[in-house]
């Protein structure tokens, strides 16, 4: 194998590879070799078949084998020997496609080099954490909070009328094409109006109805709609209103507290200031990472991959197209090209990547297998009765993994500078907390 160098330009890499023939033919007779005792042949016993006969037989198919294993042993060879890591996947093509047996293999070779990583003395940062302590007017708040997701229904004076956010109990039976239907009746069903829990158009013709009247509710389900049979089908539910009721907030009380889990009301208090601390805790971490992450950006400077900005900027500028187009779901629309704004945010990205994963590399920090199974256990809940099913499929995906096990590496990493800076507790309320997360979600 002949190596030689012909592009060398900042990070930018390029070789020729000439895989001789006489390497190639070796490469086939190891193969034929390796397979000689399993072959069988007429005339012969099993692996007596002459090497002659066997490389007429199968030496061209083994010849394709022979040529990618060599390009690919050429390759990592190289990679190897001259420390490189490709910033992505090296772009390799065999020159000579006129290729016949006997000749030497031309193979060209590029990639970007990942770049070195200058040292950085971490103990020199110095960063705040902020701390935020729950106080008695937050705990009543988030107490009054509770209550109201708590509410009771109180029967509202007789003949009143119904209002939005009110409880309707009724009686209903749909049609279509004046024939019922599966699923369209019910007896003394509450529903809540301004819900939006039945088909569309349904709630707002019951707003202004009494008790013991009767109500026509005329609409259309949806194109969309579930079963086949009435999607897109004008209905008519025979509606008979039992009973009107107007929202109430639940008592602050030692009943309210059982509801949520609390053996009585100051039990439920403690539950909430630690939840709420929790939060703070979450909050003020996310302001010190990010202070950490400016601290870096500013503290190392060093050459990037063009490509891995190109292809950073093009999935922000991608992303931010769809924060900005949220109704169209798919990817059938124009391109998206990346602007300045994008490009700049793909550089901070790629060099903090880029800086956080040497950091991890060179401290040895791995997540562990009982922390990727429990982040895949924390994301399964998020599929209510399909959590084995999406267990077993991140099992099966290796990029899912690689997408789980990215954001668990930096937290590590992120953790382990903290352990090395300087950091200042600092107490502050939560209403400057507050501004300070509003401040960094608005950059």
């Amino acid at each position: 194998m002949q190596v030689t160098e012909t592009l060398n330009e900042g990070l930018k890499r390029g070789y020729t590879i000439v895989i001789t023939a006489a390497e190639l033919a070796t490469k086939v007779d190891e193969k034929l070799v390796e397979a000689r005792p399993d072959i069988e042949m007429k005339g012969f016993r099993k692996g007596k078949v002459p090497m002659a006969l066997l490389k007429k037989q199968y030496g061209q198919r083994l010849m394709g084998e022979a040529m990618q294993e060599s390009i690919d042993g050429a390759m990592a060879k190289h990679l190897q020997d001259s420390g490189d890591r490709p910033a992505m996947q090296p772009a390799v093509k065999m020159t000579n496609d006129d290729w016949k047996e006997g000749e030497d293999i031309n193979v060209e070779m590029s990639y970007e080099a990942l770049p070195t990583i200058p040292e950085v003395n971490l103990k020199k940062i110095k960063l705040d954490k902020l701390i935020t302590k729950p106080d008695e007017t937050s705990v009543n708040e988030a107490l009054a909070n509770l209550a109201e997701t708590a509410q009771d229904f109180d029967d509202r004076k007789k003949g009143s009328k119904a209002k939005d956010g009110d409880q309707v109990t009724i009686n209903f039976l749909g049609k279509v094409d004046g024939e019922p239907f599966d699923g369209g009746e019910a007896e003394d069903y509450p529903l809540v109006l301004g819900s939006n829990s039945f088909i569309p158009g349904f709630e707002e013709q019951l707003i202004g109805a009494k008790v013991e009247t009767d109500i026509e509710v005329k609409v259309t389900f949806p194109a969309e709609y579930g079963a086949e049979n009435l999607a897109g089908k004008d209905a008519i539910f025979e509606c008979k209103v039992k009973a009107v009721k107007a929202p109430k907030a639940a008592e602050i009380n030692d009943e309210l507290a059982k509801k949520f889990g609390a053996e009585d009301l100051a039990g439920l208090k403690v539950q909430i200031s630690e939840r709420l601390e929790s939060e703070y805790a979450g909050a003020a971490r996310a302001v010190q990472k990010r202070g950490l992450l400016d601290a870096l950006d500013e503290m190392v400077k060093f050459e990037l991959p063009p490509s891995l900005i190109e292809a950073e900027a093009g999935q922000i500028a991608h992303q931010m197209w769809h924060d900005e187009n949220p109704e169209v779901e798919g990817h059938d629309h124009p391109d998206v090209t990346p602007t300045d704004e994008h490009n700049s945010l793909a550089e901070r990205r790629v060099r903090l990547g880029l800086l956080l994963a040497e950091l991890g590399q060179k401290a040895d920090i791995q997540v562990t297998d009982a922390e990727m199974t429990q982040a895949m256990m924390n994301q399964a809940r998020q599929y209510p009765g399909q959590e084995r099913e999406f267990f077993e499929f991140v099992q099966k995906n290796q990029q899912m993994q690689q997408q789980m096990r990215a954001p668990l590496f930096e937290d590590k990493v992120v953790d382990y500078v903290f352990e090395l800076a300087t950091i200042t507790d600092k107490e502050i309320t939560k209403d400057e907390l507050q501004k300070i997360v509003e401040a960094l979600e608005e950059e």
